[in-house]
């Protein structure tokens, strides 16, 4: 079995490395860093994400969107990751696909074509924080439509106009300005995000009518994705810009990166990145499909991503010398982005007991079995 991206999802990823190497590169992301009253949402990389179809990838045709699948949003992903680009992309695509997979058709008529627009900007609480990754971890009650809870760690909640909570009976539409809703600004090691803790104390919400635990746990399992795709963006980005600068970083009159203790390592890395790649891209083709073992290649993607995501930021500091330690360095970008991303949507543990639970609580000739053990005879998985 041959497996590659199309024609037109490598135009889709030239076309976002192109724009974030002209318009959004490490000076702006910096720019963001350090400015103590910005939003976290820079105005032009918002317009172009709306402009250039970024915000609409998900959202089908029929609500002014483009109608692709869950890969080509992670073509996306991996890119934002290498460019550790700001915003709230992932919660107003997240939002678009709770909508998408369990709203109705007027919420999705009167919500989806503003999302795909950028008109309207979306964040999360699928899960509590630390929590295994399941709707069991919803982190909201309900009662007759009212929602209580402390949803905390939340994505550019400050920011959204559209909230999708996630309680013990489904998922939730809420709007952040109605009554019984509080947002309150955390402070975030990593500020290529603005992070916050939202209360609600008898706030209204409207129930996505199709939000079954399936949905849900499709749900998580779709961000699950992306965030791998966006760990393994950093994880190769990590490597090339180490590579590069060890070709030319010289000690003992030699170029550090020919000296075998670095070179290896290095070389180790590539593979583990190579193979976290891989898996992050079948992960999104899973869910495309609707394959039996999409479940399965979820957890071994966000698992493979967040371990080889922080074994090349911690080397990309080691490697750079003294400089890589430094605020004057890009270096921390990677590294906080990383370390920030690790734990969303269920940490390496997590999905690793996941994946021994898929494997070795069921029958050895269940589909999602059967179909890891074709795809690895075959030399995908």
């Amino acid at each position: 079995m041959h497996f590659q991206l199309t024609d037109e999802q490598r135009a889709l990823r030239d076309a976002a490395r192109s724009y974030l190497r002209d318009r959004f590169g490490p000076r702006q992301v910096r720019a963001l860093y350090e400015d103590p009253d910005s939003d976290g949402v820079p105005a032009p990389l918002w317009q172009a994400l709306g402009e250039q179809g970024w915000l609409a990838v998900l959202v089908p045709e029929e609500h002014d969107g483009i109608g692709l699948g869950l890969l080509d949003a992670a073509v996306l992903a991996r890119e934002f990751g290498a460019g550790t680009v700001p915003g709230p992309w992932l919660g107003t695509i997240l939002v678009g696909e709770a909508l998408r997979l369990a709203g109705s058709p007027e919420q999705q008529a009167t919500h989806l074509p503003d999302l795909a627009a950028g008109g309207v900007r979306g964040a999360v609480a699928l899960l509590r924080p630390g929590w295994f990754p399941s709707p069991a971890g919803a982190p909201a009650s309900a009662r007759d439509g009212v929602l209580s809870g402390r949803l905390d760690l939340v994505d550019y909640p400050s920011t959204a106009d559209l909230l999708v909570v996630a309680a013990q009976d489904g998922l939730y539409l809420v709007d952040p300005a109605a009554a019984g809703v509080t947002v309150s600004p955390v402070d975030a090691l990593d500020r290529t995000t603005r992070l916050g803790t939202v209360l609600l104390d008898g706030a209204r919400g409207e129930k996505l009518p199709g939000s079954t635990p399936a949905v849900v746990q499709d749900l998580l399992d779709r961000a699950a994705v992306l965030v791998a795709n966006d760990l393994v963006g950093i994880a190769r980005k990590a490597v090339t810009d180490t590579v590069e600068y060890d070709k030319t970083r010289v000690q003992f009159g030699r170029p550090v990166g020919s000296f075998q203790a670095l070179k290896h390592s290095l070389a180790d890395l590539h593979i583990g990145v190579t193979f976290a790649e891989h898996a992050a891209t079948y992960s999104a083709h899973a869910a495309d499909v609707d394959a039996p073992d999409r479940q399965l290649a979820a957890s071994i993607a966000k698992s493979k991503a967040a371990d080889v995501s922080r074994d090349a930021t911690g080397a990309m500091i080691q490697f750079h010398g003294g400089i890589g330690y430094t605020w004057e360095h890009d270096t921390h970008f990677y590294f906080k982005r990383s370390k920030r991303l690790e734990a969303a949507y269920g940490d390496a543990a997590q999905h690793r007991e996941r994946v021994a639970r898929l494997l070795v609580d069921q029958a050895p000739d269940s589909p999602a079995v059967s179909a890891v053990g074709s795809e690895m005879s075959a030399g995908v998985a």
